[in-house]
């Protein structure tokens, strides 16, 4: 977080002084606290500070999860300490607990073409790509191909290489508009 900060004069009525010193709905800001309290003991009003807004913390959907469940409980900073320290996560703490307090956002997972190159006496090489077949049976098939092809229906995640054990495999990082790195 940015320790910038920008000092404004503004009166009892909540009307802002502006450049000329008059008060009204613009305010008129500057990073010189010591000119900002000259012009409210002149001309009235008390200076307030503006502090930049802190940035997102960037989650995995793990770590959101740990800092939405400590928003509905009584003392969330336990709830955070107690989940990240069960799921292995104890030096995320104090990230988990900025999350808490600025926000967060949740990082896009990395998503893979996962293939194996075959040996054979082929012009080209031939790849077997793997593909989910059924997500309800939790299987995996392999297509022949001369290319790696992009589809949402190859696309694995780094949990899903490690649950199916395709992590003998080569992969390939596929970016948003689907082509490979």
């Amino acid at each position: 977080m940015s320790e910038e900060k920008l000092y404004a004069v503004k009166d009892d009525e909540g009307e802002w002084a502006d450049q000329y010193r008059l008060f009204g709905p613009g305010a008129w800001a500057t990073p010189d606290k010591d000119e900002r309290e000259k012009v409210a003991k002149h001309h009235g009003g008390h200076v307030v500070t503006f502090v930049e807004e802190p940035k997102k913390v960037v989650l995995s959907e793990k770590q959101a999860e740990i800092v939405e469940n400590a928003h509905g409980c009584d003392y969330p900073a336990t709830s955070i300490s107690g989940d990240a320290g069960e799921n292995g996560n104890s030096d995320d703490e104090e990230l988990l607990m900025n999350a808490y307090v600025n926000g967060y956002t949740v990082a896009k997972e990395k998503k893979y073409l996962v293939f194996k190159e075959l040996d054979g006496k082929q012009k080209n090489k031939l790849f077997a790509q793997a593909y989910r077949s059924s997500i309800y049976s939790g299987t995996i098939s392999w297509i022949l191909t001369n290319e790696v092809k992009s589809g949402s229906w190859a696309w694995f995640t780094e949990s899903e290489i490690e649950h199916y054990g395709l992590q003998d495999c080569e992969k390939e990082e596929v970016t948003d508009d689907g082509m490979g790195c």
